[in-house]
């Protein structure tokens, strides 16, 4: 029988490369927004993602359960991983692993902060607009939207910067270990690991430049 430890690690594993796959599609979406035609396309995407019931009733839902439960996941591990550790050793030899690793804990709560910060940001006036104040569809104003909530805000920008570099944090570790939980140890794993942590860079990298632009 399979090892309860090793099933989370495989759930946690697939929930996180689930939340990867989110987080790609997202930037592609914000990266229009700084196309040089006004908006027109973020407008676009943005509105078929808005309105289009396959998206607002089942993939967003299953983002959601995705996202809470993936933290979740990491906080049973951790504490599980703590229970499993010797009390007699109170030191540890930090050459045996990289920061990024002993911290993801954090990294995840910062990252938390952040996405319930951005639910107040985007998602909550959102779903105020649809379904509470109940207002006609309109086409153009994501753009909009999405400037007025940087433009000129220096704390906003920072939090939103600081989030990114976690998020960095975070999937430097997380990504390529999550490849590996699932079975992707093999001879070409330090050609996977390290196209993981490139993308470990670009992708907050990318969310980072897409804010400072409209924060300009």
């Amino acid at each position: 029988m399979i090892s309860s430890s090793i099933v989370r690690k495989i759930t946690m594993a697939l929930s996180g490369l689930f939340l990867i796959l989110f987080l790609t599609q997202h930037l592609a979406i914000n990266l229009t927004s700084i196309f040089p035609d006004e908006g027109k396309t973020f407008n676009m995407i943005a509105h078929f993602m808005g309105y289009n019931p396959i998206v607002q009733f089942i993939i967003q839902p299953i983002l959601i359960v995705g996202v809470i439960f993936h933290f979740l996941m990491g906080f049973i591990i951790e504490i599980q991983n703590n229970k499993s550790r010797s009390k007699k050793y109170k030191f540890y030899n930090q050459n045996n692993s990289s920061w990024f690793s002993r911290n993801m804990i954090f990294s995840g709560l910062v990252i938390l902060s952040f996405l319930v910060l951005h639910f107040y940001d985007f998602w909550v006036p959102e779903i105020d607009y649809k379904y509470i104040s109940i207002n006609e569809p309109d086409s153009l104003r994501y753009y909009d939207e999405l400037k007025h909530k940087f433009h000129g805000d220096n704390i906003k920008l920072f939090l939103y910067c600081v989030s990114f570099v976690f998020l960095g944090f975070h999937l430097y570790q997380g990504f390529a270990s999550s490849l590996k939980s699932i079975g992707f140890n093999h001879k070409y794993y330090k050609v996977i690991k390290k196209i993981c942590e490139l993308y470990s860079v670009a992708v907050p990298a990318g969310f980072i430049l897409i804010a400072i632009i409209h924060f300009l």
